[in-house]
């Protein structure tokens, strides 16, 4: 019995995450869509904007970004040729493997990403009260 109990309270306790998820990024994607972004998008440039790459530069590698936005390697791809030809990103080749891909935020990119942050965080202040 105790069992079929811990398992109810293990799944409502997902659901209840999950319904976390989902409403605050439905209010991240409202909130950002005034500068044209969503919210995988703000996460791109968050990442780029706040984070030194695991080498110490300023720049990441799609594998590097792709690890830490939760995206798969085609995904982040796609989604950063789209910032690249909104200009807020720029790729380039890596120099320690000419087969890698490095990609960095533009000054149109920290401008944008600026500018949309306090309302990306006061979505998370809002959505996720802290105790």
């Amino acid at each position: 019995m105790t069992g079929d109990n811990d398992e109810r309270a293990l799944v409502t306790e997902w659901r209840e995450i999950l319904a976390i998820h989902a409403r605050t990024a439905c209010e991240i994607d409202r909130e950002l869509h005034p500068f044209g972004l969503c919210a995988s998008d703000f996460e791109v440039l968050d990442v780029l904007a706040g984070g030194q790459a695991d080498d110490g530069g300023c720049t990441f590698r799609v594998q590097e970004l792709a690890d830490r936005v939760h995206l798969s390697q085609s995904a982040l791809s796609r989604l950063v040729a789209r910032l690249e030809k909104d200009g807020l990103v720029d790729r380039g080749v890596c120099s320690e493997d000419r087969r890698g891909v490095r990609v960095g935020l533009t000054e149109a990119g920290r401008d944008r990403y600026e500018k949309a942050r306090p309302g990306h965080r006061a979505v998370l202040e809002r959505m996720l009260p802290r105790d």
